[in-house]
This record gives structure tokens, sequence and C-alpha cells, in this order.
């Protein structure tokens, strides 16, 4: 492809949107082979974690005889918790090591600290959007019907989870660049972002106090938002998408800022 160059010599839009492209092709590609078993095909692995994991839970709940607390489809109610909730930790989480693990392809002039960040986050996503294909089929599998009645505001849901995961992705994996064990601590903190979300637990069962303070977690607006898509008068009184709208456009500028204002430090930890 030609690249076209000013007068004056300059870099054009054009060149420099074909250089990004190519080098987060080529992150994802090393991404893809080196995460697992050395191979391309060990991607497949990467959907099978959010999966699995809504499966396991699933398979308790119906062991223990559990009743959805709307509807009548118990796997319907918990798998419209569990996607928006697993889909930030694993976005988020992931993301918070690329750059650790990518920290030697700095080495070349062409690959900047953004396109490492930026090339992790579209992998993570493709991966969830796997998962979610293959949840979906497992729903139709079991008898459950997982059009929701509101597909805007679902779509609207996810679509802000996917903002907020790659914000907060961002920043953690920025600090985790300068200090390394920040990624560990996050990946802990996420359990208890996971279960004051409202996914593995109906919070609104608990006192008013404790679904207070687990309001202040934004993936839990994220979870009633996607239920109240799917269930026709579902009581989302905490509901707030302008909290949840504020937290993902916000942690992606922090973000971005950060990855500027810190790439000097990155660069010499």
């Amino acid at each position: 492809m030609r690249v076209e160059v000013t007068d004056s010599g300059k870099t054009t839009v054009r060149e420099a949107l074909i250089r990004q492209i190519n080098v987060m092709h080529a992150v994802i590609l090393r991404d893809i082979r080196s995460r697992y078993f050395n191979h391309g095909l060990g991607f497949l692995v990467v959907p099978l974690f959010p999966v699995a994991h809504m499966g396991l839970l699933l398979a308790i709940y119906t062991a223990m005889d559990r009743r959805a607390v709307f509807g009548d489809d118990l796997v319907l109610f918990f798998a419209t918790g569990l996607i928006p909730v697993l889909m930030f930790n694993y976005i988020s989480r992931f993301m918070s090591v690329s750059v650790l693990t990518n920290k030697g392809m700095l080495a070349f002039p062409a690959v900047h600290l953004l396109d490492i960040v930026l090339a992790r986050s579209i992998l993570e996503i493709v991966g969830i959007v796997i998962s979610i294909l293959f949840v979906v089929v497992i729903l139709i599998s079991v008898g459950s019907d997982p059009v929701p009645q509101s597909p805007r505001d679902a779509a609207l849901a996810l679509l802000c989870v996917s903002v907020l995961s790659i914000g907060v992705g961002i920043i953690v994996s920025v600090i985790s660049a300068i200090f390394p064990f920040v990624s560990m601590a996050y990946a802990l903190f996420t359990a208890i972002i996971y279960l004051s979300s409202g996914a593995p637990i109906y919070l609104q069962s608990l006192p008013d106090i404790v679904v207070y303070y687990c309001s202040f977690n934004p993936t839990f607006h994220a979870v009633e938002w996607v239920r109240s898509a799917y269930y026709l008068g579902y009581q989302a009184q905490y509901l707030d998408k302008t909290y949840l709208v504020g937290w993902a456009i916000g942690s992606l500028a922090v973000g971005l800022y950060m990855e500027r204002a810190l790439r000097p430090q990155i660069l010499s930890a």
C-alpha cells in the first residue's frame, strides 16, 4: 500500500493510521501465540474461561434447587447478571498485565505503549464476544430465550461495560508497569467487584444499607441495567445509568491521560 507523505515531510493521518494498524496487528499475533501453549490455537482457551465459570455456577445453583427471583428461568436470570461483571473482570484483569508481558516490544521504535494496551483490549473483547456466543448457544440448548425485552438497553449496557473495562484496564496496566505488584492486587480486588455486583448474589434481598454501599460499584449498575432489559417490571430502583456512563467515560479519559503523562516513568522502570 502506497503511503502519502506531505511536502514538509511530516507523517500524514493515513500513514499514521496504517502504522497503528500494522503495529497492533503484530502485537495481537504475538499475544495470541504466547498466551497458551505457544501456539495460535491456544487463544481458543480464552473464551472457555468465562463460559466454564458461568457453567459451574449455574450447575451449582441448579443442584441447590435455587429459584429465579424474576421469571421462571434460573439459568437466564443468573446468566444476565454474570455476563456483564465477568466481561468487566476478564477484560480489565488481562489488560492489567498487558504492558508487563509485552514490555520487551517497547524496544522497537515503532511500538508505542498505547499500541500494546489497545491491542490487548481488542483481543480480550473478541474473546468475550465469543464467550457470549457460546453462552447464547447453551441457553438455547437448555430451552432458555436469550433475546432481551429491550435489545437496545442490553446492548448499551454491554457497550458501557466494554468502555469501562478498557478504561480501568489502561489505568491498572500503566500503574502495574511501574509497580508490578499492583496487577496481583487488582486481580484479588476483582473478587470484591464480583461479589458486590449482584451477579452471583441477589443483593436486593439484603438490608438496604448493604445494597447502598454495593451501588458504588459501577458493575452493580451494569448488572441491574442488563436484567432490567430482560425483565419487564424488574425492580431497578438502585439503577443509575448516568453513574455507569460517567465511570466508563471518566476511566477511559483518566487512563489515556496517565498513559501519556507516565510514559517516561514506564519506559525507565
